[in-house]
């Protein structure tokens, strides 16, 4: 169903050069963001509260622009792996299955390397949940997840921003190190996170005549909307909410399941920021500046071409899950401290829905009954 070799060499060749360095200069950016990869892991345990005992189990791996698309075709593999076989199964039955396959796969392995290609050059850092398990791991450990980060990615926006280079690379190791104990120290988290994704994809239309009509009707949706992006109040976006390509072609049940992934996206990101911006003042020397400038970067956006593909894409969502996240963070640690803000990591019940990330005090009211 996908050609996983050429969606790789597809995004290999596409995805931008990184920023101009020299070998020595590669090396030590290398070995920096490692040392301060381990050091964030003391420093987001103390401010946290949260233990890092799994930790050991999930390597740092530094890594360019193609290795990230190589460890992201990985996991994609890994996490798409049941959906694609019902869709084997369900082509192979019919005729000319196997040459529709084919075809198809090519198709949709060129489609997923120009998306890769899009979003290699623009990710800092990565906690890659689904990794692929490339060894035997010891029990009770947390799967095979892994910290990535972009190296060239790093270098690029610490130039864009003309921030202190040393800071800014802390400050990025705190936020994905966030990530990683956030899985490393709550064992049924990566379990749940997979149990809801692979109930997404199990609603998904295995019919292809199906998901065509649904993203002819997609696309149809948003040819009245301006393609640079402005304009949210007018055309076909704003009819529908507006919702990216990738929302529009699901399921009312698929809507339900990513409400609430949503809600498990926006506690995890806005707790990387909180995190990060919390730690930032007491080893961060330049942490004022580097946060001002990092938001402006995020508010200001790209060119009217990557806005476009933002909102298309989805991507635009990914920023508002960081603020409002981070809002929901802050207002419960305001309320009840970190103590009480970690029982958030008690077991799924008591994750925030995608309703009380806007409204902080239902989660407070529901989680810390008078009594508890």
């Amino acid at each position: 169903m996908v050609d996983w070799n050429l969606a790789v060499a597809t995004a290999t060749r596409l995805v931008r050069p990184g920023p101009e360095v020299s070998k020595d200069e590669a090396r030590a950016v290398v070995a920096e963001l490692r040392r301060h990869a381990k050091s964030s892991e003391e420093h987001v345990r103390s401010f946290t509260g949260m233990g890092t005992e799994g930790a050991h189990d999930t390597p740092v791996l530094v890594v360019d622009r193609a290795g990230w698309i190589k460890a992201n075709v990985a996991g994609f593999r890994e996490i798409l792996k049941p959906l694609l076989e019902k869709m084997r199964d369900k082509r192979g039955g019919g005729p000319g299955g196997a040459v529709l396959g084919a075809v198809g796969g090519k198709v949709t392995g060129v489609e997923l390397g120009m998306l890769l290609s899009f979003l290699a050059s623009r990710v800092l850092g990565q906690y890659e949940t689904f990794a692929p398990a490339t060894r035997a791991l010891p029990a009770g450990s947390n799967g095979g997840g892994r910290l990535l980060l972009v190296a060239p990615n790093i270098v690029h926006v610490e130039r864009e921003l003309d921030v202190d280079p040393h800071d800014f690379r802390l400050w990025v190791c705190l936020h994905e190190e966030t990530h990683r104990t956030q899985f490393t120290a709550v064992p049924w988290l990566r379990d749940h996170l997979e149990g809801e994704i692979q109930s997404f994809l199990g609603e998904t239309e295995v019919d292809p005549m199906t998901v065509l009509e649904r993203v002819r009707e997609a696309a149809q949706t948003f040819a009245g909307g301006r393609s640079d992006g402005e304009g949210d109040e007018e055309g076909g976006a704003a009819a529908d909410g507006g919702r990216s390509i990738v929302e529009l072609v699901q399921t009312p049940a698929q809507r339900e399941i990513l409400a609430r992934l949503t809600a498990v996206m926006s506690l995890l990101e806005g707790h990387a920021d909180f995190v990060m911006d919390g730690v930032g003042p007491d080893v961060v020397p330049s942490v004022e500046e580097i946060r001002e400038k990092f938001r402006e970067r995020r508010a200001r956006g790209a060119s009217r071409l990557d806005q476009a593909l933002r909102k298309l894409l989805g991507l635009d969502a990914k920023l508002r899950q960081y603020r409002d996240g981070e809002r929901f963070v802050r207002a419960v640690v305001q309320e009840v401290g970190m103590d009480g803000f970690n029982r958030v990591w008690t077991s799924p019940n008591t994750l925030p829905t995608k309703a009380e990330i806007a409204k902080p005090a239902d989660w407070v009211a529901r989680v810390h009954r008078k009594g508890d």
